[in-house]
């Protein structure tokens, strides 16, 4: 709204500067109109005085000089006018041109401001509801609150003279622990003997702390190793290889000429390379396979080193037995006829790169050896060294690989320039690809051993060099030998007094278990009340049994009369026969007297719950319906009474359910009140700067505008 506000402004802003650009456009015409009367009337003027100079040419040179001089004035006077109103009409049309585009811009821009403000409206309008509705909750929220503060006061007051009472529990537990802490002091002080670290040697054979997961690092390290070492003796056995074949085949073939001497010996040695490189692969597979999880890796312990150190030395002493035939081959390759000023350039680039490399496994060879001293003279390289030496086997290593990576370059280019002359063979062509593969490949080979060490360098400084507790470093091999040994017998021991676990509850079964148990805990007093009520229920009952057992003994007497009527009434049919009619109406009115009779005799019942006197009723089928009744009405109330005790005790758990879900929800309840108010809290605050934001965005074009307007216009002298 505040945009749309500012942009009315500006455009009832335009339209003032377009009506004032107007009216100036009218008072242009105006004055052109008047320019245009006024050359007239020059004209006219200036074709008079020509007419009258033409009459008058007598009238001397004075009077042409004067109209002649009037007429140039005049003539200045009218271009300065025109050059004038040409300027006037350029920038009329510029300001109009302008206007009328940023009038389009502002409209435009006024038409997406006018949306986003009826957006934002909506979105306003469904945040206030939104705020009503939430306001109307927490007003419902407050009232439950304030309830609940009231129950929680008196819950505090509770608490308070609880927290009273654990006050003084807490003095006589403190007052307790401070004197049992006083007798163990007094017992360590009495019975531990007394551990001094202050001096090294006292520690050295103190039992360091084994890690496994340092073990399997290093060993995982040293198998990343040994496969770079692999395909690095791979890559040298090749080069050696095709060196040995390009001796033999250039700069004489020795297929078709002896070869020189110096190339005989230097072919010679090149092909007992396999004896001096493979060693090395070797020995980097012994020291893979002495890291293992059971060992404690460290300098002082890695006694296979050594042996990779010896076969490192045997190549090293290789390169250096094979380094002045080789230097000398190259200038031979460089005397011969053959040779061009490019390639005897490269050739000395080579000559100067074969003695790098050599420089490069001598250094490394030295450094190795620093590293294979803590295993077998400990005094020969203090623990503060290990971690410069291990630097600088890495810029070594990183040496190894520049240097590989100028021999491939130089090389590339000498094969290049070789494969260019005239006597150049397929064979030999053949070979110097082999050696560029095999150059390429011990490049490669080197740059991942320079990348691997440097990456693992912090790992092999710290894992590498750790000793045992208290001391600070190993006497010798021997040492962490003992240590291991020691280790092995803990094992053993632990596993000794490790005893197997019993059979346990299968996980699914436990925790139904589990949810059976915490139900029943739950339903705990809803079970005392069931037992109460199944009490007093077995209670009714008993009484209820006796009440039928007399009404049974009732029935059997009954029964007896009865039967008793029925042998008299048989024998007196026996005795005296009468017509069937007659003997059937004495026996209905005989049964009527007897039933009279019983009914007017009380029946006495001893019971144990006291005596029972009823009257008899004379109609069984009466009797009958109403035992059927109340034993139907018996049956069907104790299932219903059944049916309400376990409803209650089912109700009662899942109140307790609903009480505790109750207590989460009023907690998460507070959590989102808060929650809440940050919200709102954000909500005022990014209110307040978008309002800022749309005040910096009124008033900048507001302020650009005011400013174009400042600029003074042209005078404009309307006659």
């Amino acid at each position: 709204q505040a945009n749309s506000a500012s942009l009315k402004e500006q455009l009832k802003m335009k339209d003032q500067s377009l009506r004032k650009l107007q009216q100036e456009m009218d008072s242009l015409t105006f004055r052109n109109q008047q320019l245009a009367k006024r050359v007239e009337l020059l004209q006219d003027e200036l074709a008079l005085s020509e007419a009258r100079g033409k009459k008058n040419k007598k009238s001397g040179d004075s009077s042409c000089q004067l109209s002649q001089e009037q007429k140039s004035v005049f003539d200045e006077d009218l271009q300065k006018k025109i050059e004038e109103n040409e300027r006037l009409h350029i920038q009329f049309f510029e300001a109009d041109e302008q206007h009328k585009r940023l009038e389009a811009e502002l409209k435009n821009r006024l038409e997406v401001l006018e949306t986003d403000a009826a957006q934002h409206q909506a979105v306003v309008d469904s945040l206030t509801r939104k705020y009503i509705d939430t306001i109307e909750k927490l007003q419902n929220d407050k009232t439950n609150l304030e309830i609940k503060s009231q129950t929680l006061e008196r819950e505090a007051k509770e608490c308070r003279f609880q927290a009273e009472e654990c006050q003084q529990q807490l003095k006589s537990l403190h007052a307790d622990l401070g004197r049992r802490l006083d007798d163990s002091l007094c017992i360590i002080n009495e019975k531990v003997p007394f551990n001094d670290t202050r001096c090294s040697q006292y520690n050295a054979l103190n039992v360091p702390l084994h890690n496994r997961r340092c073990q399997l690092k290093l060993r995982d390290i040293a198998g990343q190793a040994l496969a770079f070492v692999q395909d690095l003796v791979t890559a040298l056995l090749n080069f050696h290889t095709y060196m040995e074949q390009r001796v033999q085949i250039f700069p004489i073939d020795s297929a078709t000429d002896t070869i020189s001497p110096l190339n005989q010996k230097f072919s010679q040695y090149l092909h007992e390379n396999a004896s001096y490189v493979r060693p090395l692969e070797e020995g980097m597979l012994h020291l893979f396979e002495s890291i293992t999880e059971d060992t404690v890796t460290v300098l002082e312990t890695t006694v296979k080193l050594k042996v990779f150190s010896e076969h490192l030395t045997f190549y090293t002493c290789f390169l250096r037995k094979i380094l002045p035939y080789q230097l000398k081959s190259l200038e031979e390759e460089c005397e011969s006829s053959l040779c061009t000023a490019a390639l005897r350039a490269r050739n000395l680039e080579l000559h100067s790169d074969m003695k790098k490399i050599t420089a490069v496994f001598e250094k490394l060879h030295v450094y190795i050896s620093l590293i294979v001293l803590p295993s077998i003279k400990p005094e020969g390289l203090l623990r503060t060294n290990y971690s410069s030496v291990f630097t600088h086997i890495a810029a070594g290593l990183h040496g190894f690989h520049n240097v590989m990576k100028e021999i491939s370059k130089h090389y590339s280019q000498k094969a290049a320039l070789e494969h260019e002359l005239p006597t150049a063979t397929q064979k030999l062509i053949t070979t110097n690809d082999c050696i560029l593969s095999s150059v390429v490949a011990l490049t490669n080979g080197a740059g991942k051993i320079a990348s691997f060490f440097s990456n693992n360098l912090d790992h092999f400084t710290a894992s590498l060099s750790y000793g045992p507790k208290g001391g600070t470093e190993f006497i010798s091999p021997l040492s962490a030998e003992c240590m291991l040994q020691y280790k092995k017998k803990a094992v053993a021991y632990m596993k000794s007094l490790k005893k197997p676990y019993s059979d346990s509850v299968p996980y699914e079964e436990a925790l139904a278990n589990r949810r059976v148990l915490l139900s029943s805990t739950e339903s705990r007093e809803g079970l005392a009340q069931q037992v109460q009520q199944s009490l007093e229920k077995i209670a009714k009952l008993e009484q209820e049994k006796e009440h039928w057992m007399l009404e049974a003994q009732l029935a059997k007497i009954k029964l007896e009369k009865e039967n008793q009527k029925l042998k008299s009434s048989l024998s007196g049919q026996l005795i005296e026969p009468m017509p069937e009619n007659s003997v059937l109406l004495n026996a209905a009115e005989r049964e009527k007297e007897v039933s009279i009779k019983t009914s007017r005799e009380p029946v006495k019942k001893m019971s144990l719950i006291g005596m029972l006197t009823m009257t008899t009723d004379s109609k069984e089928s009466r009797e009958d319906l109403i035992k059927n009744h109340y034993m139907a009405r018996i049956v069907e109330l104790t299932s219903l009474l059944q049916l309400a005790d376990s409803k209650s005790v089912h109700f009662h758990a899942e109140c307790r359910a609903l009480a505790k879900r109750l207590s989460l929800a009023e907690k998460s309840k507070e959590s989102l009140v808060e929650e809440m108010k940050l919200a709102s809290q954000s909500i005022s605050r990014l209110q307040a700067s978008e309002m800022l934001a749309k005040q910096f965005d009124g008033h900048t074009p507001w302020d650009r505008n005011t400013s174009w307007h400042l600029v003074p216009g042209p005078n404009i002298d309307v006659p």
